[in-house]
């Protein structure tokens, strides 16, 4: 069975390490991990990796947050990723940093990269995983906190969180979302 799994983030240095772009460096810990690295694409950058008789198509789309659904919508198609075989990786502000959370779907919480691939794809019904990245920002200070890089003591602290979300992405290729969640979101 092939699963496309998004990583959501923006491309170029100035954005590498900030925590809008949680989503690629979870995906980019996964193809460290297997040895595998990423092709430069149509509409992102994606790698192949085999987990067990499952095929992850990772991708890190290059069409910046705002329009991440096209590079989703390209690639469901060129793989034949049914709906229920999407995950989405992305940064949540409402959760604890490094929390990890996988959902069936749900609103988009004022996240440009979920609203341009719910738009496209016409539902919200897609697997996410939601990655925290806390909310300790003043008010008014959304933006420039998202698009910080994380402080050294979270940034010490990634290692481990990047390698229990690679566990989640494979629980949800070989065991499905329901076991996923009953298995992990409890942590």
């Amino acid at each position: 069975m092939n699963h496309l799994i998004v990583g959501l983030g923006n491309i170029g240095p100035e954005y590498a390490r900030t925590r809008h772009n949680i989503g690629f460096r979870v995906l980019d810990a996964m193809a460290a991990a297997a040895d595998v690295t990423f092709q430069d694409k149509r509409y992102g950058f994606i790698s192949e990796l085999r987990v067990k008789n499952q095929t992850l198509f990772l991708l890190k789309p290059s069409t910046y947050m705002n329009l991440s659904g096209n590079a989703v919508r390209y690639w469901m198609n060129e793989k034949k990723i049914e709906l229920e075989r999407l995950l989405v990786v992305v940064d949540d502000l409402a959760l604890p940093f490094g929390s990890l959370r996988m959902k069936p779907g749900g609103s988009e919480a004022g996240h440009n990269g979920l609203r341009h691939i719910t738009q496209v794809l016409g539902t919200q019904q897609y697997a996410r995983l939601r990655f925290g990245i806390g909310n300790d920002f003043p008010r008014g200070g959304q933006v420039d906190y998202v698009l910080g890089n994380l402080s050294p003591e979270d940034e010490a602290a990634l290692p481990e969180r990047l390698d229990v979300a690679a566990e989640m992405i494979k629980s949800f290729a070989l065991s499905g979302i329901q076991f996923t969640m009953n298995h992990f979101n409890k942590r």
